[in-house]
């Protein structure tokens, strides 16, 4: 029997409000409340019985809504990048070029899902087998702020085309966001109760784990967080997917190009204000072209423009929470106090707003949080290395593994070294290119498993169902 859900009715916290805050300027955007227990087991219900709807529904029909999406994106894209810049701090250039990419990621997911679920066929000696991808049910997502609109179609657009529903909860400080991304779903034409927000506390969620209902989890976000949610899923026997955190080492070897590194480098530790899982972070240079670096390296981080991130020409914005902000303050204080040096920076900015000045630390060594920790802002590390053996060690002794760099003229070398050398789910060699839909996207270590991006975001959390057909068998 299907269960028929007012959403206007199910209870709320009413006394217990999020506010989010626009770190530019430090004053209040909105005041949401909280789902309480109850709502959000209503809100379970719903997507389960959305599922059973939508599951059935040919693909091509699947499709349609998501046609839909990116004209949708295209012209609400002012209002969005506005909308993250307000509640994150991205420079607002920054927040188009997020919304081209969630659309990039609509139009690869329609052009591979059919070959992606296609059944397979193989060899059976008794008559034939086939394998089919088989949505399950729920998905409960678990989303960080840093790229609100990306991180959410990054997951969802593939579990939802895969024919499997899902519960969204957001990081609470970009609920207008959260709120954005549920009404886009809704006028898309996706079933409702197909794609739902749960703008709850993590205490509230607790059931969400044991539900039957719920299928498997992916969750972004922090390594400390992502061990819990790992512990509760496994707990419940339920499939995860964890992104997490890194500690990006980019190897700068004696026949880079140093101006091509610098800059790529630059750009790779600053961009969406150096809070991204797979920014540059640590510069592991050879002693022979360290000095040559380091200057490059500062010239080009001098050039990044901080300001208001609503004016297009910012490089640089505030960082997102002022949480975040004391916590880097305190990571660079604390590297300093162990010994570090500063190249440039290394200070908050005396100015309203969580602002951070573009630093660079060196004379680093294990134990410092600059050398061992992921400094979520725009912080980048530089150590030096006697050897290329040496710049492997230095890079792999990180407990992280998401994704990492190599500058060098020699390609084939270049190669090897990403394949056989660096313990990494991702490596760029001469540039910086973030996430792109047809590149698998993930980490190994403490940067989580599972794989977003291409088939894989597809296959994650379908159920792999192989079918025998017997005509003939002897008993």
């Amino acid at each position: 029997m299907e269960v028929q859900i007012n959403e206007n009715s199910l209870p709320i916290n009413s006394e217990d409000t999020f506010e989010t805050i626009n770190p530019a300027t430090e004053e209040k955007l909105e005041s949401y409340a909280y789902d309480s227990k109850e709502r959000v087991n209503e809100k379970l219900k719903m997507a389960h019985e959305a599922y059973k709807k939508w599951s059935a529904m040919p693909l091509k029909e699947r499709k349609k809504p998501f046609k839909k999406m990116i004209s949708i994106l295209e012209d609400q894209k002012d209002e969005i990048a506005k909308l993250m810049t307000q509640e994150m701090g991205k420079p607002i250039a920054q927040g188009y070029q997020e919304i081209d990419l969630c659309k990039n990621i609509i139009q690869y997911s329609l052009d591979n899902v059919e070959d992606a679920l296609a059944d397979e066929e193989r060899d059976l000696q008794e008559g034939r087998a086939i394998v089919s991808y088989c949505p399950q049910g729920v998905i409960l997502s678990i989303q960080p702020w840093n790229f609100p609109f990306y991180q959410v179609i990054r997951y969802a657009v593939p579990v939802l085309l895969s024919g499997n529903t899902t519960l969204l909860k957001h990081a609470a400080c970009v609920w207008g966001c959260a709120k954005k991304l549920e009404e886009i779903f809704n006028e898309s034409g996706v079933l409702k109760g197909s794609f739902i927000h749960l703008y709850a506390e993590s205490e509230n969620i607790e059931d969400l784990y044991s539900a039957r209902e719920v299928r498997g989890i992916t969750f972004t976000g922090s390594a400390s967080t992502g061990r819990i949610v790992a512990q509760k899923a496994a707990k419940n026997l339920k499939k995860s997917v964890l992104e997490l955190g890194g500690n990006d080492a980019y190897l700068v070897l004696e026949d880079a190009d140093i101006e091509k590194a610098a800059k790529a480098s630059s750009f790779g530790r600053l961009i969406n204000n150096g809070e991204t899982c797979t920014s540059a972070k640590r510069f592991i240079v050879l002693e022979s072209v360290y000095d040559e670096f380091r200057e490059a390296l500062k010239n080009n981080m001098k050039e990044a423009q901080l300001g208001d991130p609503l004016e297009k020409t910012t490089k640089l914005g505030p960082m997102a929470r002022k949480d975040l902000f004391e916590k880097l303050d305190e990571q660079v204080r604390d590297s300093l106090d162990q010994g570090a040096t500063v190249v440039m920076g290394g200070n908050k900015e005396k100015r309203k707003g969580y602002f951070f000045q573009p630093t660079i630390l060196e004379n680093l060594k294990p134990g410092m949080p600059a050398y061992d920790d992921e400094l979520f802002g725009p912080v980048a590390s530089l150590i030096k290395a006697k050897s290329l053996e040496e710049a492997i060690e230095i890079a792999n002794s990180s407990k992280y593994g998401l994704a990492g760099g190599i500058f060098s003229e020699d390609w084939d070398k270049a190669l090897e070294i990403a394949k056989f050398k660096l313990d990494t789910g991702q490596v760029n060699i001469n540039g910086f290119v973030n996430a792109r839909p047809q590149i698998p996207f993930g980490g190994v270590k403490e940067s989580g498993y599972g794989r977003e991006h291409d088939r894989f975001s597809f296959r994650e959390f379908l159920n792999i169902k192989s079918i025998k057909l017997i005509k003939e068998q002897e008993l």
